[in-house]
């Protein structure tokens, strides 16, 4: 990691961690105040969630977009845009293997001009270790969303607003993962 990053500061590039999750409307359970012995039961829609992706810097910036439907080619691109209109300059994407981000979506996109702003690694297969933005996710459905049930994903998409505001706010905390990853924080 420290090689992609002194490559990185040569080339002039933003380093840029991206990663996805699912949120679903049933909690990240870390502790509930039943009465020993009477396990609490929820009754939700086990399958409706929210897809999220979210991509951080050693800076400590974070960027988001959730959807109720799985990340597509389409949405990858999407997302690309978003980041290429927030952060000047040249930027080094790290992401995992997920197949969207080999998508012909986002190899045409390459192709057609964003490929002179961006370049892109891809992180070894089961090494969540080496991506701080696993940190990201981590720390939001354990701690800011811990406990969390929502009635519905109207809810869910409003309670993830909240606590991604409440993120942004905590920059040392956002470094501390980059740090955890083996990577300087800039501060």
């Amino acid at each position: 990691m420290a090689r992609t990053q002194k490559k990185a500061q040569r080339e002039e590039r933003t380093i840029v961690f991206i990663d996805e999750t699912a949120l679903y409307l049933l909690p990240t359970a870390v502790r509930t105040w039943a009465p020993k012995g009477q396990t609490p039961i929820l009754k939700s829609r086990p399958y409706e969630h929210l897809s999220v992706i979210s991509a951080m810097t050693p800076t400590g910036k974070l960027y988001t977009m959730a959807q109720e439907t799985a990340f597509r080619g389409p949405d990858i691109v999407r997302f690309l845009n978003h980041l290429l209109r927030h952060i000047s300059g040249k930027l080094l994407i790290i992401w995992d293997g997920l197949p969207a981000h080999r998508s012909q979506p986002v190899k045409t996109f390459l192709q057609q001009s964003a490929a002179r702003r961006l370049h892109l690694e891809r992180l070894p297969g089961y090494a969540p270790d080496l991506n701080p933005d696993e940190g990201v996710w981590n720390y939001l459905k354990n701690v800011e969303l811990r406990n969390k049930c929502c009635a519905d994903l109207t809810e869910l998409r409003y309670e993830l607003r909240k606590a991604i505001a409440r993120m942004r706010h905590k920059v040392e905390t956002i470094c501390s993962f980059v740090q955890q990853a083996g990577l300087d924080p800039i501060v």
